[in-house]
């Protein structure tokens, strides 16, 4: 057991004691503080899920706190095309993930803080873990103008959200997971929460805009490690435990039995694309092909992840109906996928004939299909 020094400027408490590896696995009462020693956001979301499906938590609370490396989140029943720019997250090497709770979408990074609170189903309250937050909050900055709306998200300034919720109801257990922006980069925030695709139709759950601020923009004597010991510091308080936390590593099978696979399945195309609702798009593009400007109108169904009904309308005799129907054909059935779909139009390519102007032309559609996705 090692004491942390205390921070400049942290509370003036009895201090955080913190643990290596848990020694939860063998115990069946008794709350629990927990850290994760990850910023991968597939074993942090795949520890909530472990936490969930594996601990007794029919007489006790658990508090999980994780930050996470650069990481978009959708909602359990949202869409990603929908949610966010996908050519910009590939481009930034910036992860997408699907949580099991529902919600709208997030972006994560290491300015942002991550909270799960957990409990049985009958002890499951959202106001007052966020009350908690806003609490320790002002036992650490009184002058900080912070408090929690009837949506379930904290406000700074009665205007910008620092704070946004989710959760998933078992039968027996329960977790609520927060958000709480403290230092986050909200130019990518801005830049990659906003979906560049157009003629999408779905009922997946939208999210819902909202302006946010830092909370060092506010202070910037802050840091997330003050705010991680305050807020602990307060839980423990209000149920009266011991100031303590326990760092877990989410890869450490002796501690967390089948958390790999977890974490795996949290990774798939199947989870994070294939989950999707089905959704439909419906839309035009302009191509420039030597001066000339044509007008190409797409229509598709996608249904868990993959074209289900695919319907590409060109100029006549731009391409030989032949090969625009293998096209149509190929696509059929395949993921919406840039990536599958390159191979697709790759494939074709080979086998259409030698001929240099048709083999632009192929590529000019391609290219536009592909841009759909």
């Amino acid at each position: 057991m090692v004491l942390q020094p205390l921070l400049k400027n942290c509370l003036p408490l009895s201090g955080i004691l913190r643990t290596p590896k848990a020694g939860f696995r063998s115990t069946t009462s008794g709350d629990l503080i927990i850290q994760s020693t990850s910023n991968d956001v597939y074993q942090n979301l795949a520890v909530e899920d472990w936490i969930h499906d594996h601990m007794n938590l029919e007489n006790r609370r658990v508090l999980f706190l994780w930050r996470n490396s650069p990481a978009v989140v959708i909602g359990r029943h949202q869409n990603p095309w929908q949610e966010c720019n996908l050519r910009l997250l590939r481009q930034k090497n910036i992860k997408l993930a699907r949580r099991r709770s529902g919600g709208g979408t997030v972006y994560h990074d290491l300015g942002n803080i991550n909270l799960t609170f957990f409990t049985n189903r009958k002890k499951y309250e959202r106001m007052e873990n966020l009350k908690l937050v806003v609490k320790a909050l002002k036992a650490l900055r009184p002058q900080l103008d912070v408090h929690v709306t009837d949506r379930y998200d904290i406000l700074l300034d009665r205007r910008y959200k620092i704070s946004g919720t989710a959760a998933k109801l078992g039968r027996t257990t329960a977790y609520h997971h927060c958000t709480l922006l403290c230092n986050a980069d909200k130019f990518v925030l801005s830049s990659v929460l906003k979906s560049p695709y157009k003629g999408l139709k779905s009922n997946a759950t939208p999210s819902v805009p909202a302006s946010v601020k830092n909370l060092f923009e506010e202070d910037p004597s802050l840091t997330c490690e003050m705010l991680l010991d305050a807020i602990a510091e307060e839980y423990a308080t209000q149920h009266q435990i011991d100031h303590h936390i326990t760092l877990i590593n989410p890869a450490d099978e002796t501690v967390l039995p089948g958390i790999r696979n977890k974490t795996k399945e949290l990774q798939t195309w199947e989870w994070v694309y294939g989950k999707t609702p089905k959704f439909s798009v419906s839309t035009c593009f302009s191509m420039v092909y030597k001066e000339s400007v044509l007008d190409v109108k797409v229509d598709m169904d996608v249904k868990h992840g993959r074209i289900e009904v695919c319907k590409i309308y060109l100029p006549e005799q731009w391409l030989p109906p032949a090969l625009c129907s293998e096209l149509v054909k190929s696509l059929t059935g395949s993921k919406f996928c840039p990536d599958e779909t390159t191979k697709l139009a790759t494939t074709l390519l080979r086998v259409c004939p030698q001929d240099e102007e048709l083999h632009s032309r192929w590529n000019l559609l391609c290219e536009n299909v592909i841009m759909l996705m």
